[in-house]
């Protein structure tokens, strides 16, 4: 993959873009409306959040063609916090969490998200696209005096039909032209026909009222003590590692899909600026959003400029053009949603289960359910658990020793592998003092010592081969090898 140019991150395609960052603004407003009802803040804090975040992320972030937004991840973690102490430590913690992230990039740690394994990288796509269609489910029931219930007869009818006509538009259309993404035609081609029949169907003004003023800069009305700093510290802490690794597990398929490389720790430093700007203006955190994302890539979105039309457009949304938006059928979103949850979903997945080691279907699979059932941080961290497990597994059993015998009392092991916690058990097994003949010399030339418990495993032998009298000598031993047991206060030379 290269790494693009200035140009090329701006200049290509312009309208295209443009009309592309149009798209996904669309896609984002209901997602940042839903999102700030979760949290239980106003609906225009999401708003706000989403223009900040995204805008700045597009100009100053190191993945053009990515859409940061006010995110449902990031918003379940702190509706606790809403609930008991407020919004203005919300706020508070949107700004905290913010600095983290940019200390995250600062010290260059983005290169961490190479540890995540490529199964895990799966499983987190097709979690994240099972939640994606899984919340579009709730545009499909209503609020009664008796509470929430799904839609029957003619409004259930109606949105049935909107959302396929919407899928079908965004599947067909690019078969005609692509001149336009088919998203946007969808959007506006379902709106116009529900304006016109005065179809009974909901919208977007039945979610939220998004009118709204120009964000203002004002800070937390929060105490500055250290009694905020711990209220506020493990919730901005737990937005951070939430949001920093969606940021990257969604900047790694975004480099696949475009063939480009990135620049993930401007990413999180864009990502952390524009969160502290977002907290200090009134607006809920934020961080990548896959499904927008998928939309501005399959629409065309390539460059910053769509990403940055997009979060100006949500602006332009809440100052001006509210009375419109909000008379989109939600039915037009939700089948731009579904399409995006089926093109997210990695459907390869399914037909090499079988093939994959039996390991790695694991991961999938679980890092999948953990996802739609818990959160994305904890799903990552099961898999990369399960894959660091399976690492360690499979190398302890390929520790092994090729004997040669030199003739009379001396025999001469030369050992393969990595020697570290889990293959120190079957390193010792290598080995029978009580056995072995009286002079015994362990090759190390081809043996990598890792940790401590491989100077330890040494150190058992020897004693071992001394209390069944027989004479113990390690060699070959790597420079690198020796420094380590040297820094242990192990002698070389008794070695």
């Amino acid at each position: 993959m290269k790494s693009q140019t200035l140009r090329e991150q701006w200049l290509p395609n312009l309208p295209g873009n443009g009309l592309a960052g149009l798209t996904t603004a669309f896609a984002l407003v209901p997602e940042c409306i839903a999102f700030a009802l979760v949290a239980q803040v106003n609906p225009l804090m999401g708003l706000y959040g989403a223009f900040i975040i995204c805008a700045l992320t597009a100009v100053f972030g190191g993945r053009p063609g990515m859409i940061s937004g006010a995110a449902g991840s990031m918003a379940v973690v702190i509706v606790a916090l809403v609930v008991e102490h407020g919004a203005q430590y919300l706020l508070a913690t949107v700004v905290m969490s913010g600095a983290l992230m940019m200390l995250f990039g600062v010290l260059r740690l983005g290169k961490l998200i190479r540890m995540v394994p490529h199964p895990v990288m799966i499983g987190f796509v097709n979690g994240l696209a099972i939640i994606i269609a899984m919340a579009q489910l709730e545009h499909f029931r209503q609020a009664t005096p008796q509470g929430e219930v799904w839609l029957q007869g003619t409004p259930l009818a109606v949105m049935c039909a909107l959302v396929a006509l919407t899928m079908l538009i965004v599947y067909g259309l690019p078969r005609i032209t692509k001149a336009v993404p088919p998203a946007l035609v969808a959007i506006v081609g379902v709106g116009f026909v529900s304006q016109l029949l005065h179809l009974p169907t909901r919208t977007l003004g039945d979610m939220a009222h998004i009118a709204g003023a120009f964000p203002t800069l004002r800070l937390p009305q929060v105490p500055f003590d250290l009694e905020t700093l711990r209220i506020v510290f493990p919730y901005a802490l737990l937005m951070a590692i939430v949001g920093l690794l969606e940021t990257l597990l969604t900047f790694n398929l975004t480099d696949e899909i475009t063939q480009t490389r990135g620049r993930p720790d401007r990413e999180c430093v864009a990502l952390g600026v524009s969160n502290v700007v977002s907290g200090m203006f009134g607006g809920m955190g934020g961080c990548a959003m896959i499904g927008q994302t998928m939309i501005n890539l399959s629409s065309g979105g390539r460059t910053r400029i769509s990403g940055a039309t997009a979060g100006i457009m949500i602006l332009l949304f809440v100052l001006f053009l509210s009375p419109l938006i909000e008379r989109i059928p939600l039915a037009a979103l939700v089948g731009v949603m579904f399409v995006v949850a089926q093109q997210t979903f990695a459907w390869g997945s399914l037909r090499v289960l079988g093939k994959v080691p039996r390991n790695d279907a694991l991961v999938i699979v679980a890092v999948t359910v953990i996802t739609v059932f818990t959160d994305l941080a904890v799903a990552v961290l099961c898999g990369i658990v399960i894959a660091a497990l399976n690492f360690a597994w499979q190398h302890a059993r390929e520790i092994r020793a090729d004997t040669e015998d030199e003739g009379g009392d001396v025999r001469t092991y030369v050992l393969h592998g990595t020697l570290f916690f889990a293959s120190t058990a079957n390193f010792q097994a290598l080995f029978p003092p009580s056995a072995d003949v009286r002079d015994v010399v362990v090759d190390c030339r081809h043996l990598h010592v890792a940790d401590h418990s491989a100077i330890v495993a040494f150190e058992t032998l020897r004693e071992r081969y001394r209390k069944a009298g027989r004479n113990l000598r390690f060699v070959n031993l790597s420079s690198r090898n020796q420094r380590m047991l040297e820094r242990a206060g192990v002698s070389v030379a008794e070695v």
